[in-house]
């Protein structure tokens, strides 16, 4: 799936997968589809057994040593990437053990021009594809799914909102969670009192100063108590 129009994109990002279409839906709504609209970033989905030989397209097989799933071939991968790969192309696979996805990571992504996305399935990819191929292995978390294609598309939703223009209000991107290390203050819209609950007073002061002090120590509470590694980091100690 990817944009029309004659602008050049700010992003080419081609996912490679044994499941193509399980992007099509999730890319044409929200964020991802205004950056399609925008054509600010482009995104295709090709299946690898467009890239394996002879008639069934073969594109895994058993893992040596036994086990119990299947495993990329090396040949249809790598054929794949080397088809698809640019001037400046970084090739990123899916799995549950390379680096965690970060917002400094997905803002860093953003301002790459091309991306390949390589979405691991059953048991993974033949390690060689790793060795020669993969510039950087990235995890969403610490569990394992059974494809790819949902990580990829958490990493295509993490990047995007980075590359300029495709959300409404860059001041959006300064409010998130772990932007400065700390997690996200609370929000409160209308109505101002709900179920017998008010907004807290200050957010109606107009005082802007004062607000951003309460948004402030909301978020160093919020961190303090909920994630203790990120508070850590963020240069106290837990329980402090």
């Amino acid at each position: 799936m990817g944009g029309d129009g004659e602008r050049e994109p700010l992003l080419r990002v081609d996912v490679l997968s044994l499941f193509p279409r399980m992007l099509d839906s999730f890319l044409a709504e929200s964020v991802l589809g205004r950056a399609l609209r925008l054509r600010l970033v482009v995104f295709f989905s090709h299946s690898i057994r467009d890239w394996a030989t002879g008639r069934r397209g073969v594109a895994d097989d058993r893992p040596f040593g036994g086990g119990a799933g299947m495993v990329l071939k090396p040949e249809p991968v790598c054929r794949a990437i080397d088809s698809l790969r640019r001037e400046k192309t970084r090739v990123i696979y899916l799995c549950p053990d390379g680096l965690p996805l970060s917002t400094a990571l997905a803002e860093a992504l953003a301002g790459e021009q091309h991306l390949i996305l390589l979405c691991g399935h059953y048991e993974g990819i033949d390690e060689r594809i790793r060795e020669s191929r993969v510039d950087l292995e990235i995890s969403i978390g610490d569990y394992v799914l059974t494809n790819g294609m949902l990580p990829a598309a958490v990493l295509l939703d993490a990047v995007s909102r980075h590359v300029p223009g495709v959300l409404g209000k860059r001041e959006s991107l300064d409010q998130d969670s772990f932007r400065n290390g700390l997690l996200s203050f609370p929000q409160y819209t209308r109505p101002e009192l709900f179920e017998g609950r008010a907004v807290p007073e200050i957010l109606l002061s107009g005082h802007h100063k004062r607000i951003d002090e309460w948004r402030r120590g909301k978020q160093l509470e919020k961190t303090r108590l909920r994630r203790p590694d990120l508070w850590e980091r963020y240069g106290h100690e837990p329980g402090n």
